[in-house]
């Protein structure tokens, strides 16, 4: 299960693409009409008012659109994936290239104003959105290049993991990226990138050659191992703290497009022993073996259970040996396990878009599988008729374990899996209760954990933030200072430069 899922469409997009192009651009111009000064906030939480003149010379220095409160588009661009953040931005800038994001940041730089970037709107937190600033959506900013001969992919930054998967394996090649197709490469890849091939490939943030990105000053700027390098560094873990990116490069590998693969599911009365299997068999498997385990109890109790979600990507003649273990598990209430295409294993998990439903969730890094740690959350585990609940373990280990923790931002190297619990309820219902469950859940297996993973980031205390980016954060305090030394760029797992 991926922890960022996604509602994204632009009315607006529609609009110009159902218009002649005269009329399209009439269309547009009567989204972006500014009839007076406009309520908005900074990032220091003060209120401000922005002069129609103003807001007007941002509108006319843009190719892409303006949205404001009223406006055909803005309710589905401030929304997020998690139907329970609802909040409103002054401003929502939707730019179709570079020198629209320039324009953006400059206007909310000078302004002070609170900024959201929203690519995928994943956000479990909502941080891709927020009431009273600016937001800038990238949905209208997305394009996928491959370039075979040098095994690179050339992908824009509000792009979905849907073209860049689509547009590689074209090729015969592949990065890791994620494991839902709907999500955003701007969150996923500065934060970590765990995939179906990451054991075998390293994390997304291993594999990016490159950056452009927009700094908090307006400017351009392109970053790898040759061009700021410490730029390079930080944003391959460090999040959205410091900058736009515009530009990704991922490196590319070969591999077959056939995988084995899908879920092996059993009663929920099995978890206990399936857990404890897990833990052994997951820290033995083999680069090319991805597989995770959950506890899922739905609100109807159709389709609950216990089992694993499997992607093996290494020889086809090695593959019954390698889950022979599993196989050995019994007779399973449900399988799809089998051969299947590459490309649609990463879409199989993208029904989970569920859009009038409230989300809450925890996480956070497992380095080890004590059995204390197992039966409080096997114990813990409680089914409601209110709501779905879910104990996940998503597999790290492998190739991402091989990389020095100082050779990027990302400090968590030593992880075996990321371990979250998430609740779900229907969204016209009160989720309190459930709420307040997850939460004495949680604190019952967290403090086995050993940090969390950067984009389930909430609103947790600055120096728990700081924490979790562990002997790395003195140095991303620096890059912090050097690019955006007044935290225009803070929703995130924000490194406060004061």
């Amino acid at each position: 299960m991926d922890r960022r899922r996604f509602l994204q469409s632009s009315i607006a997009a529609g609009v110009s693409a159902a218009l002649p192009a005269s009329q399209a651009f009439a269309a547009f111009q009567a989204l972006t009409q500014v009839t007076g000064d406009v309520r908005a906030v900074t990032g220091e939480g003060r209120e401000i008012s922005l002069e129609q003149a103003a807001v007007q010379e941002l509108v006319d220095s843009l190719r892409g659109n303006l949205l404001m409160p009223g406006n055909p588009g803005y309710d589905v661009a401030r929304r997020v994936l998690n139907a329970s953040i609802d909040r409103h931005p002054a401003l929502i800038v939707q730019p179709t290239g570079v020198a629209d994001i320039q324009n953006a940041v400059t206007f909310a730089r000078e302004r002070r104003l609170l900024l959201a970037v929203k690519c995928g709107g994943h956000s479990f937190a909502g941080k891709s959105t927020c009431d009273g600033g600016m937001q800038i959506d990238l949905s209208l900013f997305r394009h996928a290049r491959i370039d075979p001969q040098s095994r690179t992919a050339y992908v824009a930054g509000g792009s979905l993991l849907a073209a860049l998967d689509h547009e590689a394996m074209a090729h015969g090649l592949v990065t890791p990226a994620g494991t839902v197709s709907h999500t955003g490469v701007g969150g996923l890849s500065t934060a970590g990138g765990f995939g179906r091939i990451s054991r075998r490939f390293g994390l997304t943030l291993d594999n990016i050659k490159g950056v452009d990105i927009v700094t908090a000053d307006g400017n351009l700027v392109r970053a790898s191992g040759e061009e700021n390098p410490e730029l390079y560094w930080g944003v391959r873990g460090g999040g959205g703290n410091f900058g736009i990116v515009t530009s990704f490069r991922y490196a590319l590998h070969p591999m077959q497009r056939q995988v084995i693969g899908g879920e092996v599911v059993f009663p929920l009365d099995r978890a206990r022993d399936l857990i404890r299997f897990y833990a052994d068999f997951s820290v033995q498997a083999p680069d090319d073996l991805y597989i995770d385990f959950y506890v899922n109890a739905t609100a109807s109790g159709q389709g609950s259970g216990a089992g694993f979600h499997i992607c093996y990507s290494g020889p086809e003649n090695k593959a019954e040996a390698v889950l022979a273990p599993v196989r050995k598990l019994g007779e399973p209430a449900f399988t799809n396990l089998g051969p299947v295409d590459y490309v649609a294993i990463q879409r199989s998990w993208d029904y989970t878009d569920f859009r009038n439903i409230g989300e809450y969730m925890k996480s956070g890094f497992v380095n080890e599988y004590p059995d204390n740690m197992l039966d409080a959350a096997i114990s813990g585990f409680e089914a409601d008729p209110g709501r779905n609940t879910m104990l996940y373990f998503q597999q790290s280990g492998g190739a991402i374990g091989r990389v020095p923790v100082a050779a990027t931002a990302f400090p968590h190297r030593n992880a075996l899996a990321a371990m979250m619990v998430l609740a779900s309820w229907p969204l016209d219902t009160d989720g309190s209760r459930h709420i307040d469950y997850l939460r004495d859940y949680w604190s019952t297996i967290e403090p086995r954990t050993d940090g969390f993973y950067t984009v389930d980031v909430a609103n947790e205390a600055q120096q728990y933030v700081n924490n979790n980016y562990q002997g790395n954060f003195p140095r991303l305090l620096k890059v912090k200072k050097q690019y955006d030394p007044d935290n225009l760029f803070r929703l995130n797992a924000n490194i406060a430069p004061a």
